[in-house]
């Protein structure tokens, strides 16, 4: 039988783990979301960010899912507030909303990595036609901007996001089933 020591340990780490897991995914969400914007609003070369737009629409894809796994950090800090009640979830209610959390964080790093791959390929493609040395560029070079490589720091942003939340849902989990 379980103590009520080992449900106040166990509701003070869901509370601790969430919070911290909710405040990070925030704030490297709130950054994605306003270099997505930024990418999408101000554009100076049209025809170079053309190549970009599947790998930004994967990493928007990726970014709706950290806004979900941002909602399941919540739900985890309400878990766990639960947990040292009476009226307390049952294990495997506790596990189900962890494991929903795992699958989710799966999906964004999946779409993350994907969409890192296509923006990564289409800069490839677009630096290997550019001219090397100092040769005075012609109207067919389009040159890689800062705003491109922006993107994918955005793209990588959102897949640590997703790593976090992993992580730290992989750690509740194992801490869940270890009492």
């Amino acid at each position: 039988m379980v103590n009520k020591i080992d449900f106040q340990l166990l509701s003070f780490g869901m509370r601790r783990v969430g919070w911290v897991r909710f405040w990070i995914q925030s704030i490297l969400s709130v950054v994605v979301t306003a270099v997505l914007l930024f990418s999408n609003f101000v554009s100076n070369d049209s025809e170079g960010q053309l190549g970009l737009a599947p790998g930004l629409s994967l990493t928007s894809i990726s970014l709706i899912l950290l806004f979900f796994s941002l909602w399941q950090g919540w739900l985890i800090v309400r878990t766990g507030r639960a947990i040292n009640s009476n009226a307390r979830p049952s294990r495997g209610q506790t596990s189900r909303l962890i494991k929903r959390g795992i699958v989710n964080d799966l999906l964004g790093i999946l779409f993350g990595l994907v969409g890192y791959q296509a923006l990564m390929g289409a800069l490839f493609i677009q630096a290997s036609t550019q001219t090397q040395g100092i040769a005075i560029a012609t109207s067919s070079d389009v040159a890689i901007t800062g705003l491109e490589i922006l993107s994918v720091l955005s793209n990588t942003q959102v897949i640590a996001a997703h790593f976090i939340g992993l992580c730290f849902s992989l750690w509740l989990l194992r801490r869940i089933y270890s009492n």
